[in-house]
């Protein structure tokens, strides 16, 4: 007879609005605390975070399931259980801030019916990368907010957002903190965020060049800390080289450049030129040289 009375497996669905129900309650008991019902509810949800984990990445006997990890993501998403974890994170304990910032991590990933839906959620609440970026005044906090910060400017929109806010200058604060691991996970998203997007950068580069690369020699290059223009030089040429590049052909590209864009580049034509010839990577790659050939072919038109 016991048998009979077994209870119904949670679905992944049933996980996160459990565990949004439990943020909701540590969210508002956060001024008067019931000790005993609090410690049981606390305990409920580090239970449950770690659920959700380990639908995500699987665990040593199981590999993640598709299925599960498409209900999870939706079911997480339909809500604002995002912002509770972000808003709740300070609460919970180091570990669950290890669980909660993997979940959180490894949902930027996911793609439901080959969309990324937490691309759309974040698109509508974009003042959450407020949060995290201010999270680097934080001790406690820094790592966490930072690596949830890496991945959410995994999409575009986001990392739109984040080089054009008025925080993008706290950066220049925050890679010069005396806290190492804490100046050097900044500076990892500071150039996350130059790197990932390549229009978006070029964008932004190009409104913004004057204030950024003020910021960026007298604060970073010329800082008096070692350890803080280290990270400032940290790439090596070639890769610089090549990230260069790839800002340099969205300008030469451009159909419709400034009459003084033309100019620099008619009067620099031929050093370009020469420039571009002998301008080579390691390895062979095939999209490198078409996309090098037709920024010449741009150049010599002109």
């Amino acid at each position: 007879m016991k048998g009979l009375f077994k209870s119904k497996p949670r679905t992944p669905a049933d996980v996160v609005r459990h565990t949004r129900d439990l943020l909701l309650f540590v969210d508002r008991n956060s001024e008067s605390r019931e000790s005993k019902r609090e410690e049981k509810q606390m305990s409920e949800l580090f239970k449950n975070i770690r659920e959700l984990k380990q639908i995500l990445y699987g665990n040593s006997d199981s590999e993640p399931v598709a299925e599960a990890c498409a209900q999870l993501t939706q079911e997480f998403f339909k809500e604002d259980t995002l912002r509770l974890f972000i808003k709740c994170l300070p609460k919970l304990n180091l570990e669950a801030r290890k669980d909660a910032t993997q979940v959180v991590a490894n949902l930027q990933r996911q793609q439901v019916q080959f969309k990324l839906i937490a691309s759309d959620y974040l698109e509508k609440n974009l003042d959450l990368m407020d949060v995290l970026i201010v999270g680097y005044e934080n001790t406690d906090m820094a790592l966490h907010y930072g690596a949830m910060l890496r991945e959410c400017i995994r999409h575009q929109i986001v990392a739109k957002y984040v080089l054009n806010s008025p925080l993008m200058k706290k950066f220049f604060d925050y890679i010069q903190l005396p806290n190492f691991d804490i100046a050097a996970d900044a500076a990892a998203t500071f150039k996350e965020l130059l790197t990932r997007h390549k229009s978006t950068v070029a964008e932004f580069l190009s409104k913004n060049y004057e204030w950024f690369f003020a910021e960026y020699n007298t604060k970073l290059l010329e800082s008096s800390n070692y350890i803080t223009r280290r990270q400032a030089v940290k790439e090596s040429s070639k890769s610089i080289q090549i990230e260069a590049f790839h800002v340099f052909k969205l300008f030469a590209a451009n159909q419709h450049k400034p009459a003084d864009i033309v100019s620099i580049f008619v009067a620099n034509k031929s050093k370009m030129l020469r420039l571009l010839e002998d301008f080579k990577i390691d390895k062979e790659d095939e999209q490198f040289e078409a996309d090098k050939a037709q920024v010449m072919k741009e150049i010599e038109a002109l």
